[in-house]
């Protein structure tokens, strides 16, 4: 297996592990979608991605119509996607996604953790190119075959295709995600869920207790409401 299935094996359980939490970054999703190509799914392949997501977190449909129509209101916050970088104690690199409607909060707020935990807010690009930007669906396991299906979607960018427990995987550089969405719903394949993840080109084992340091300001972070998602070069 790839370093995707690896990636994906390691961050299984800890991914939003917090269900309120996942309904505000879902919410946040929405705003975002709907912002940028209008609240009609069908025109929005954005937000028909969104849409798929919070279905599959167990978001009720009634939350998620209303979270269209407040998107749609002018008064409605705007967020903006910005990425922060830096260094964990012991050398391990973030990278930190999020959706803020105040950027000066957000800075604020992820330079105040990396310097309680003894970490360095990096400059823009400091560590982003040790992470391989890439995007994922999922979809069900019923009649397809991974082995045929990545032989298929090798021609619209797939780099991996592995099955799990919970149905079978696609992953592609981020620029396909476009490519094979349009390909999936054009051979009626349901998209369970899909996503973008960043995946470590080389990984640091470290002993227990440095773990434990590294792990104490990526939770810090993560608590942040205006973080979606922490990536790391630490080996799982």
């Amino acid at each position: 297996m790839g370093r995707a299935f690896e990636f994906r094996k390691g961050r299984k359980m800890k991914r939003w592990s917090a269900m309120a939490k996942a309904f505000t970054r879902i919410g946040k999703d929405i705003v975002m979608a709907v912002k940028e190509g209008g609240p009609n799914p069908d025109a929005n392949s954005r937000l028909r991605a969104v849409i798929q997501n919070a279905k599959a977190a167990n978001m009720p449909k009634e939350n998620v119509e209303r979270a269209i129509k407040k998107a749609t209101e002018k008064d409605t916050a705007n967020y903006k996607e910005v990425l922060f970088e830096g260094y964990a104690p012991h050398g391990i690199a973030l990278l930190i996604e999020t959706a803020t409607d105040n950027n000066n909060r957000t800075v604020a707020n992820i330079r105040s953790y990396f310097n309680k935990c003894n970490g360095t807010m990096g400059t823009q690009g400091s560590v982003e190119f040790m992470f391989d930007h890439t995007c994922n669906f999922r979809i069900p396991k019923e009649g397809l075959d991974p082995e045929e299906l990545e032989l298929e979607f090798i021609d619209f960018g797939a780099e991996e295709v592995f099955e799990d427990e919970d149905g079978i995987l696609i992953y592609a550089p981020f620029g396909s995600f476009g490519t094979i969405q349009k390909e999936l719903e054009n051979r009626g394949i349901e998209i369970l869920s899909s996503g973008f993840e960043r995946i470590p080109q080389i990984t640091k084992k470290l002993t227990e207790d440095q773990v434990a340091d590294v792990e104490k300001l990526i939770e810090k972070i993560e608590e942040d409401d205006d973080v979606m998602n922490v990536y790391h070069t630490m080996e799982e």
